[in-house]
């Protein structure tokens, strides 16, 4: 084999992840931007808090088995965990076109938690072994550019929703088949790295305590697991409430809204993730911390956003609101490129899945919480302001969590 061809095969790894990481942002991330009319058509759902519970249900779910996912990758095939993913939560996207009650909606949901939850610890962990080095950033935010364009994507959900002939269950049923469609040449063309399909060895032999003790002994995994939870929490109600956030305030139709809540932060995280992995893996030739100082910079960003997405409809300015999430998406495309690669600098690469799906569980749990009071907050006429007010405050901590982390030598020569 020649010296570029890994190089090659690296990169085309993330080539093929991409559409999938795209696909599973949109199947989950659609549904936000169709609230009105699903709810119009599945009257049974009755209130905010119930909307919220649902949208909670599917991160509870997804954040039980992440870890689940991470460890089954971690021991047997990255390759088959991924493509499995894909083809059952396609599969489940398709039925959701299907529901017809709450309850119907609800196990729907719950069950696109379960598939979901297998994907990206798997993927990135995947993209890890191929990117040991000088790339690892840039390869990880090429393929979060994916999820970008998935929930921006997603955010023209509204108008198909809107749209005579169509409607919200059209949705699904497209996207659910398209994923079915794309898990065969997937699984054909997908490889896993050497160390990863090699013979048996110490992958084969970790246990499920092995690999829990030694993580959860981990000051720095501790300390970034908690650092990678606290944001999600706005996050998640960005991304899950801001287009009824829009619509409410400013008065503008279920399309508009959509388009406007994900559009704008995602297309800014977008090019902040490739502008970020490049600065970060620039920046390593000189600092082993520069990963982690990139996603504190990010951070400092996204708090500033936080006052002004929920300072706007008080103050009934349009623009705030989408200059906030531009400036939450530049700040979140720092943080979300430098994740895996920081965790890649205090683990070993057999513990990166499983790490990461630990990561995912506390970050879902507290997401999903975040769902559900955020509808039980809105029922309750609690200020918008007074909400993204205590996120902002929370995400100033993180910035003292991120730089406690110890960076460690964990690969035997980076390449």
């Amino acid at each position: 084999m020649s010296s570029a061809a890994p190089t090659r095969l690296a990169w085309l790894v993330v080539g093929l992840l991409f559409p999938v990481a795209l696909l599973n942002y949109l199947d989950r991330q659609m549904i936000a931007s169709m609230k009105v009319s699903v709810m119009n058509d599945i009257p049974s759902i009755g209130s905010e808090a119930n909307w919220g519970l649902m949208l909670g249900k599917f991160k509870f779910v997804y954040a039980i088995c992440s870890p689940i996912g991470g460890y089954i990758a971690d021991r047997f095939s990255r390759k088959l965990t991924i493509c499995s993913s894909l083809f059952v939560w396609s599969a489940i996207t398709y039925a959701t076109g299907h529901v017809d009650s709450y309850s119907g909606l609800l196990w729907a949901r719950t069950l696109m938690g379960v598939s979901e939850a297998f994907y990206i610890p798997a993927a990135l962990a995947l993209i890890a072994d191929f990117h040991t080095g000088p790339t690892r950033s840039r390869a990880v935010g090429i393929h979060q550019m994916g999820i970008y364009c998935g929930v921006m994507i997603g955010g023209f959900a509204g108008h198909v929703a809107d749209t005579e002939g169509l409607g919200w269950r059209s949705a699904f049923n497209f996207t659910g088949l398209v994923g079915i469609v794309y898990a065969l040449p997937l699984l054909l063309l997908l490889r896993n790295a050497p160390r990863v399909a090699g013979t048996p060895g110490n992958v084969l032999k970790l246990s499920v305590g092995t690999a829990a003790r030694e993580l959860l002994t981990n000051r720095s995994f501790l300390l970034l697991a908690l650092y990678f939870t606290l944001p999600a929490v706005a996050a998640w109600v960005v991304r899950d409430w801001m287009p009824a956030i829009l619509q409410k305030s400013f008065n503008i139709s279920q399309g508009k809204a959509g388009v406007s809540a994900s559009l704008y932060w995602q297309g800014a995280a977008l090019f902040a993730a490739i502008f970020g992995g490049w600065l970060a893996d620039r920046w390593m030739r000189r600092n082993e911390r520069a990963r982690i100082y990139v996603s504190a910079i990010g951070m400092a960003l996204i708090i500033p956003a936080l006052f002004g997405v929920g300072n706007a409809p008080s103050l009934n300015s349009f623009g705030l609101a989408i200059g906030g999430l531009i400036l939450f998406g530049v700040g979140w495309g720092f943080f979300d490129c430098n994740n895996m690669p920081i965790l890649c600098q205090i683990t070993r690469p057999e513990l990166r899945a499983t790490g990461y799906g630990i990561m995912n569980f506390v970050s879902m749990t507290f997401g999903g919480l975040a769902d559900w009071v955020f509808g039980i907050l809105t029922d309750r006429h609690v200020p918008l302001n007074i909400i993204f007010g205590a996120f902002a405050g929370v995400a100033l901590f993180s910035i003292i969590l991120v730089l406690l982390i110890r960076p460690q030598r964990t690969e035997p020569t980076p390449s």
